[in-house]
């Protein structure tokens, strides 16, 4: 007898140029949904949609060094997720990872950064790091549940907040691991 077992259609896969619209939008979600209260809506919504898309769509297409990598989560044929991985001084860096809201705690993150760690490791990098905003609770779990933590770098980040060109400031956080 043949059990019919269903099978999630799950993958991560590198970026392709038709990419740049979806990954543009999950990014602007996932900001809005995790980090709308610590950047503010008027932050928020004076982010250029077309620019970021179009961002994205160089860092796909043209990636500006060697060792830049776009990766992008799928559910079927549905992009779910992105991540964005570059060379640092001292490793390779997750310079973004977002999974589109709808779509978390799926394991498109995890595939995500297991992707990114398959790719550190393929360049001959031995640590990973990445970095978090402040009150990201979510993020900070998932890292710490993946073998990451805090190695104490903290940075400040200005952001212009309104149109007096008032400037607050965030802190990040690094995070990092030996792969």
């Amino acid at each position: 007898m043949t059990l019919f077992r269903e099978r999630a259609d799950v993958s991560v896969r590198p970026a392709v140029g038709e990419d740049d619209h979806s990954v543009a939008r999950i990014q602007m979600d996932a900001w809005r949904a995790h980090h709308g209260s610590l950047l503010g809506p008027d932050v928020l919504d004076q982010l250029d949609v077309e620019a970021v898309r179009d961002q994205w769509e160089r860092a796909i297409t043209e990636p500006p060094t060697a060792g830049r990598h776009v990766l992008v989560a799928c559910q079927g044929a549905q992009v779910v997720g992105l991540a964005a991985l570059a060379p640092a001084d001292d490793g390779a860096e997750v310079v973004a990872l977002e999974v589109d809201p709808d779509h978390q705690r799926s394991g498109h993150g995890s595939r995500l950064l297991a992707a990114c760690v398959d790719l550190a490791r393929e360049a001959g990098h031995t640590h990973l790091q990445t970095w978090v905003l402040d009150r990201d609770e979510a993020r900070t779990g998932f890292l710490a549940s993946a073998g990451l933590g805090p190695d104490g770098a903290r940075r400040e980040l200005g952001i212009s907040a309104d149109e007096t060109g008032l400037t607050r400031t965030v802190n990040e956080h690094r995070w990092v691991a030996e792969i």
